[in-house]
């Protein structure tokens, strides 16, 4: 069902949005379902499967049994399932981006990128798995040989967030299976069905049976279950740091391998030399992206004060122009929020930081129709003690801080426990390596807004989580590394 509620043909089959289990499609095995809503509307769209532990026993089961001969069938073969699978995606993009659009509320613009994003991944993946190259290592003794290799790590958990149900996923599942690891994936309960495609484009390039395994269910109940069973190697996470918390508590039982990613509060650090209405402009566009729900999301603008007054003046100006509406409206260029809930707790950390003295500039309002929205909203003087510093505020909220040389910028932008990405904006080649050096953050961009890419390390430090996705090292968070010793080499074998 579209945001005017007709309904929206699927070419995609009988059974399409279900868990897949062991190369099945299938129900919840004890026949619980789950409405999908759809945020620019608050109408159910469609109906879903929604288990919980024994999904999570039947998909290990899968996994396992799918794991030997998967790993040992190659990094090529391997690779040409994940190319089979990009080509689908690349087919079938429009219909994609329009399933995504409807249960996140993203642009449709949005989601075809992400979509786009998900076969780039799927590509990159499939080149990087052949590399994972071993080492021969000179021994000691003249009859000894040392070799290096690596190894799947073996079945892999994958739980993520909604608001890149495409992204989130793919980067980690493409990773996992370039390195000859099998998947249960547990997308996000209110996007259900771009993780179920994403399966599907899988299943359609050719994964073999169980190799990839998708269950919908109840958030705690399915993680706790993928813990405690140790044919599970690693688990890899996207979401809050307190659920990332019991995640390492509960993972120290099996010895699960973690990888996680936590959120963030990137600070943006908007130096005097920038050209004060392009950087504006551009602040506005990569705010409200997502409506703002994005983990790299530029958040806390810290400015220069000879130039904070123009910038607050032109970014709100900029932010207050842009359209918001549903995201297959033509024209929307900010969509709604993903739940009622997150909005009331937008509106919170608004209302927080006025009371604590920051200044609304423009803003700081629902609009007057149906749907999840909230206005664009520009506050200043914001400081650090106020919600909007303090908190990751994953909303089109954009809050501006004073600094008054390079020193107190860095000290504003390290405060707090978030580390995974930062911005910098400047002209100054100086300041911009200095400034990069010394950001306590796992990515730095400068005069650059977007932080992710399939050939670079994507992940963060501090509470932003450990390990990371993409890049060589996302492929190497999938893999064992074994020594091999080979004695008795002697040259008397040749005689």
């Amino acid at each position: 069902m579209s945001a005017s509620g007709d309904a929206m043909p699927h070419d995609f089959g009988v059974g399409a949005f279900r868990n897949l289990v062991g190369g099945r499609w299938q129900d919840a095995v004890a026949g619980g379902t789950a409405e999908v809503v759809d945020p620019a509307s608050e109408r159910p769209i469609d109906t879903v499967p929604f288990g919980g532990a024994e999904d999570v026993v039947a998909a290990v089961d899968a996994a396992s049994a799918a794991f030997p001969g998967w790993s040992r069938a190659g990094p090529y073969a391997r690779g040409e399932v994940l190319e089979r699978a990009a080509d689908w995606i690349d087919d079938h993009l429009e219909v994609l981006a329009l399933v995504t659009t409807e249960e996140s509320g993203k642009l449709l613009s949005e989601a075809r990128a992400e979509w786009r994003s998900a076969s780039g991944y799927l590509r990159w993946f499939a080149g990087e798995g052949v590399r994972a190259y071993g080492r021969t290592v000179p021994a000691r003794a003249a009859g000894r040989r040392i070799r290096v290799e690596s190894m799947p790590v073996g079945v892999v958990g994958t739980i993520t967030a909604w608001n890149f149900p495409v992204y989130n996923n793919v980067r980690t599942w493409a990773a996992a299976l370039a390195a000859g690891c099998t998947l249960v994936a547990r997308p996000d309960e209110r996007t259900p069905r771009t993780g179920m495609l994403l399966a599907r484009a899988l299943h359609q390039g050719g994964a073999p049976d169980g190799v990839v395994n998708l269950i919908n269910g109840a958030p705690p109940e399915m993680g706790q279950a993928m813990l405690d069973d140790p044919r599970l190697r690693k688990l890899a996470f996207t979401g809050s740091p307190a659920v990332g918390r019991l995640l390492m508590d509960g993972a120290s039982r099996t010895m699960t391998r973690l990888t996680l990613e936590l959120g963030g509060n990137a600070p943006v650090l908007v130096f005097p030399d920038v050209d004060v209405a392009e950087a504006a402009h551009k602040a506005a566009l990569w705010k409200t992206r997502n409506c703002g729900q994005v983990c790299v999301a530029p958040q806390r603008f810290l400015v220069h004060h000879d130039v904070a007054d123009a910038f607050t003046e032109a970014v709100a100006a900029e932010m207050a122009a842009l359209r918001v509406g549903p995201g297959l409206e033509e024209g929307s260029e900010v969509g709604p929020l993903i739940s009622a809930r997150q909005r009331e707790r937008v509106e919170a950390l608004v209302a927080g930081s006025i009371e604590a003295g920051a200044r609304l500039v423009s803003g700081g309002a629902r609009p007057d129709r149906p749907g999840w929205f909230y206005q664009p909203t520009v506050l200043s003087e914001v400081t650090p003690g106020m919600p909007a510093f303090d908190q990751e505020i994953f909303g089109p909220v954009l809050p501006v801080t004073r600094f008054r040389d390079g020193r107190e910028a860095l000290t504003l932008a390290n405060a707090g426990e978030a580390g995974l990405a930062a911005f910098v904006l400047t002209n100054d080649l100086a300041t911009a390596t200095l400034v990069a050096e010394r950001l306590e953050y796992g990515m730095v961009s400068i005069n650059d807004w977007l932080p992710a890419t399939p050939e670079a390390p994507f992940g963060g430090m501090k509470g932003s989580g450990f390990g990371r996705e993409t890049g060589s090292e996302g492929l190497r968070e999938y893999l064992e590394t074994k020594a091999i010793f080979l004695g008795g080499i002697d040259d008397a074998v040749l005689d």
